[in-house]
C-alpha cells in the first residue's frame, strides 16, 4: 500500500500493537510518511507499515450502504446508481463497477479503499458508511 493511494475516509487495516482492527483514515502526512487514523477507539498516527489495506467482501459492501439485488449470474450490488457485480457472494477475483455509462473491469481482487477511489472518481461523492 502506498501512502498516495490513501485519501481521507477510507477504510484499512490496521496493526494495532498486535491486534487487528479496522480504521478509517482522517489525515495523510506526506512530510512525516504518516497516516492519522480512527482506530475505532482513538485518532492515532500510524507509520505505514502498521497499514494493509482490507480486502473487499460482502460484509464491507454491506458496511458501506450497498444493498444485494438481483442477479442472473453472480451477486450484484448497488448504492444508488453505482453498481458493484461479483462473480459470487464469496468469490471477489474479478469485480465490475459501472455508474451510468462508466464502466470498470477488474480482474483482480480489489480493496475497501480502492473501491472507495473509484467510486469517488465516478460519482464524485464519498463513499463512506451511513452509521
Amino acid at each position: 500500500m502506498k501512502l498516495s493511494e490513501l485519501k481521507p475516509g477510507d477504510w484499512v487495516l490496521l496493526n494495532d500493537e498486535g491486534v487487528e482492527r479496522e480504521g478509517t483514515v482522517i489525515s495523510v502526512s506526506q512530510e512525516d510518511h504518516k497516516v492519522l487514523v480512527n482506530n475505532g477507539i482513538q485518532e492515532f498516527w500510524y507509520e505505514l507499515e502498521y497499514i494493509k489495506p482490507l480486502p473487499l467482501s460482502e460484509k464491507q459492501l454491506f458496511d458501506l450502504g450497498f444493498e444485494k439485488l438481483e442477479s442472473d449470474n453472480g451477486a450484484k450490488y448497488g448504492k444508488g446508481a453505482f453498481r458493484v457485480h461479483t462473480p459470487s457472494e464469496t468469490d471477489f477475483s474479478q469485480i465490475e463497477t459501472w455508474y451510468r455509462e462508466d464502466k470498470r473491469y477488474f480482474n483482480h481482487p480489489i480493496t475497501v479503499s480502492h473501491l472507495q477511489n473509484i467510486h469517488l472518481d465516478m460519482t464524485k461523492v464519498p463513499l463512506e458508511s451511513p452509521h
